[in-house]
């Protein structure tokens, strides 16, 4: 492979238009093609055979890639883009060393409002305080809040420091841990351990990429350190959590409630425990859905475009290492 392709830049000798493989729906097929009318966008199934003639230098797919992915890259596919951030699922041995790189911090927006509602409906009561019929009284209810309230983060990239922006208007304390031990870019929010912080937060917030290290993090010895009453959120991917070892600190009260956007398996199996649990807030994998949140994705690959035709260093880069 060339140095450009290493580098995940263009060779100079190399001539438009550039060709796009992507695996992404006919849909953002067509609105790609639009936005970047200097290349010719190819559609491609998830699956089956291509066409023998068929080549492209870029390859735009979902971060689990495709069944037919193996494939595809054989045809000139030199740089690969994920239209997503967690990458823990994609087949890397499948595309060999092409580079892959990701939408990294695109969703963080709507997953930090995503938490700060969550922490919210936890502290306020929602919905159980709601209305229905004439209440036994009136002005009785006695209401949480985040004022002056810890946060815990685990992890502290571009979806924790969000979390961090919005938790510290609200005049919370905010602890996080991370992978290295750099302070925080971002004042007001203090580096600690993960032992330290799950034992000071009244809600911890799991916002960590899926790596070997991070399997399980959340498991019964580091439950047992917990601050009773804990509020469990889960952004991050389902393998974070020992889900047995979650069940347990559920049904003792150590764990108030978990709020899980992401579990394991996924899609949850009918009749799995979880659904029934009163102590669990479940939602389907969505807390990066908001207007708009489709196109904050495809910012990352079309700046990353615009740097591939000229030339320069691609950004997002997945440290296959890291898994991230």
């Amino acid at each position: 492979m060339a140095a450009g392709a290493q580098n995940g830049v263009r060779d100079m000798g190399d001539k438009p238009p550039i060709r796009i493989f992507s695996q992404v729906g006919p849909k953002l097929s067509t609105l790609i093609a639009s936005l970047v009318p200097e290349a010719e966008v190819i559609p491609l199934e998830v699956h089956g055979p291509i066409e023998p003639e068929a080549s492209a230098e870029i390859l735009l797919t979902q971060t689990w890639g495709s069944e037919n992915i193996g494939e595809v890259v054989e045809h000139g596919v030199r740089w690969i883009h994920t239209l997503g951030t967690g990458v823990d699922r994609f087949p890397f041995d499948a595309v060999g060393e092409r580079l892959v790189t990701c939408s990294r911090g695109a969703s963080s927006i709507p997953i930090a409002e995503y938490v700060l509602a969550s922490m919210l409906a936890f502290e306020k009561r929602l919905p159980d305080v709601w209305m229905r019929s004439e209440p036994e009284r009136w002005y009785g209810e006695r209401l949480g809040g985040l004022y002056q309230k810890t946060v815990g983060l685990v992890g502290l990239g571009g979806i924790g420091l969000a979390v961090a922006e919005r938790a510290l208007a609200f005049q919370m304390k905010v602890l996080a841990s991370r992978r290295s031990d750099r302070p925080s870019p971002l004042s007001g929010v203090e580096v600690v351990g993960v032992d330290t912080m799950i034992a000071a937060a009244d809600h911890l917030v799991l916002a960590a990429s899926a790596t070997r290290e991070t399997e399980h993090l959340v498991d019964s010895e580091l439950l047992a350190k917990a601050k009773p009453g804990l509020h469990l959120i889960n952004v991050a991917r389902g393998s974070l959590v020992d889900q047995e070892a979650l069940r347990r600190a559920l049904d003792d009260g150590t764990v108030a409630r978990a709020t899980l956007d992401t579990m394991t398996p996924e899609p949850l199996p009918q009749g799995h425990w979880m659904y029934e649990h009163p102590r669990v807030c479940l939602t389907p994998h969505v807390s990066w859905s908001m207007p708009g949140s489709v196109d904050l994705l495809l910012e990352k690959f079309l700046a990353n475009f615009q740097r591939y035709k000229a030339d320069q260093p691609l950004e997002n880069v997945v440290d296959r290492t890291r898994g991230y």
